[in-house]
């Protein structure tokens, strides 16, 4: 059993600014379900977008913002992010050689999707998050607050008397034995879930853990049936080995079919860069009909200095960047919905807080413009580190060892990872509707997922447990939204619909906890 005053559940670059950012006198633990770097942050090709240039400003960064987010968005949280953006990264630039420079020594400003202007900083090329994710850990490393425990899989939020307030949460850990960890305040950083489709760019580790657990404690969740498609994830073989950033297309990529046909004409009056749902839908359209889409990149001068990380998953899977085309197909990259919180990741459960992937501030609205989700995490990690830093000292939660009732083992029945993801994608993916989302609906009822006592199982059957918990919430909530909206496309209802759903969708869990287990442990912390 540990107690601190700061757990962090996961390990990307908004767990990373937030801990880094708190005080020396403030005790920090960071769980980490595998490695301190894998997640999702570490593997950012495309960069973080900045109001920078002369031509820019921040009022034109937030007309992208709404644009792209089909005017979904929470105003107030677009204004104060990109305000913020260009302070945040300079205030990074500054503190050492991380991001890429022209040769006037000024930052490197790239362009695209649904961007109106060159805004994107890069660092490493095509490796801004590696870039990103080095320089806080080193940071990390200076700091002797911080505990980092890897290998560690939380799997129960832990609350206090009548759900009022969540003071830990519970883990696996290696070897399989139970852990109970304790904090003032308890942070979920876990990410999104791209893990629920069969096509994704996403870690393997993200499958939604963070978010299923704050739903089954009765936080609020909002927006999950926004889910982006990145267009370009290398596809061979009928399977996804990488993402191709839309830095590509911004360098000049165009996508084609094997003929030389340009599938974006007349689509979009940005063409190879308009918004990604409109994107990743025409590149669907075409896979269904059984025709390769290819990024056609002959014309990106010196691509593999430009584009190192790229060039080497295309080699490492036998696509000859000379050849000049790159076969692609769409897969789940970003969710725009997840536990609903205020610009300081408060969530509705007092103690409990969402930041990075995992939280939904309203700053992407329906569907994420390119590279606002590094900035999202930096901006949400610096202001949570504040208001931490400058709340009044509470005191310590006070635990100590109960005896907890421990559920007998149960046969369980769960379907495969590899089933739960196909349906997924073939139902609830990028283009959707009322038959198969109901069929979704009645095919995940049959598991009941949240009555399973979580204890007893393997970290593989928690982690199904909690992919069909957020399968549940993706469903419900494309099956409630009755239009196309960003990243949720409606065959049945394919236009959007601002008089009845120019609003959030907001999921409520009444029966919180997960049985016995749960209540007990409830009426232990609460004596």
């Amino acid at each position: 059993m540990t107690n601190d005053d700061v757990l962090i559940i996961g390990s990307g670059i908004a767990a990373l600014q937030l801990a880094v950012q708190l005080n020396n006198d403030v005790n920090v633990r960071i769980l980490t379900k595998e490695k301190l770097r894998t997640a999702n942050s570490y593997l950012a090709q495309g960069g973080i977008a900045a109001a920078l240039g002369a031509n820019d400003d921040p009022s034109k960064h937030i007309a992208d913002t709404l644009e792209a987010g089909r005017f979904h968005n929470n105003q107030e949280a677009v204004q104060q992010v990109i305000d913020a953006a260009p302070d945040l990264i300079m205030n990074i630039a500054r503190q050492g050689d991380i991001f890429d420079k022209d040769q006037t020594g000024k930052l490197s400003l790239g362009m695209e999707g649904a961007h109106s202007v060159k805004r994107i900083v890069h660092g490493g090329g095509d490796a801004t998050g590696k870039n990103v994710m080095e320089f806080l850990i080193n940071k990390l490393k200076l700091k002797g607050n911080i505990a980092v425990e890897e290998n560690v899989f939380a799997f129960e939020l832990l609350l206090k008397s009548e759900q009022k307030r969540c003071v830990g949460v519970k883990a696996k850990t290696s070897d399989g034995s139970i852990q109970r960890f304790y904090g003032k305040h308890v942070i979920i950083a876990t990410g999104g879930c791209g893990q629920l489709y069969t096509y994704t760019s996403n870690a393997k580790t993200v499958s939604g853990d963070g978010i299923a657990m704050a739903y089954i404690a009765g936080a609020e969740i909002v927006d999950m049936e926004f889910n982006q498609f990145h267009p370009t994830l290398l596809y061979i073989n009928g399977e996804t080995k990488g993402l191709i950033s839309e830095a590509v297309r911004g360098e000049g990529a165009t996508l084609v079919t094997e003929d030389g046909t340009h599938i974006m004409e007349g689509v979009h009056p940005l063409k190879d860069l308009g918004p990604r749902h409109v994107v990743s839908q025409r590149i669907y359209e075409y896979l269904k009909k059984g025709k390769q889409v290819y990024l056609d990149i002959s014309k990106i001068e010196k691509f593999s200095k430009r584009f190192p990380s790229i060039t080497s998953i295309c080699e490492d899977n036998g696509i000859r960047i000379s050849d000049g085309k790159i076969p692609v197909a769409p897969g789940s990259h970003f969710l725009m919905g997840g536990i609903k919180t205020d610009l300081i990741g408060r969530s509705s459960i007092a103690g409990l807080y969402a930041i990075g992937e995992a939280s939904c501030t309203g700053l992407h609205g329906a569907n994420r413009l390119a590279s606002n989700s590094l900035l999202e995490g930096l901006f949400q990690g610096e202001q949570l580190s504040n208001w931490i830093n400058e709340a009044e000292k509470e005191p310590q939660v006070f635990v100590q060892d109960y005896f907890y009732y421990q559920p007998k083992e149960e046969k369980i029945n769960l379907p495969e990872i590899e089933k739960i993801k196909g349906l997924m994608m073939d139902r609830v993916g990028i283009v959707r509707n009322k038959v198969n989302l109901k069929k979704q609906k009645a095919w995940l009822a049959e598991y009941r997922a949240e009555k399973i006592h979580l204890d007893t199982c393997s970290t593989t059957d928690i982690t199904k447990v909690f992919m069909l918990v957020i399968a549940k919430l993706i469903t419900e909530s494309a099956l409630t939204r009755t239009e196309s909206r960003g990243g949720h496309f409606r065959s049945d209802y394919p236009k959007e619909d601002d008089n009845n759903w120019l609003r959030k969708s907001i999921i409520h869990n009444d029966k919180q906890g997960m049985g016995k287990s749960n209540e007990y442990i409830e009426t232990a912390l609460a004596t």
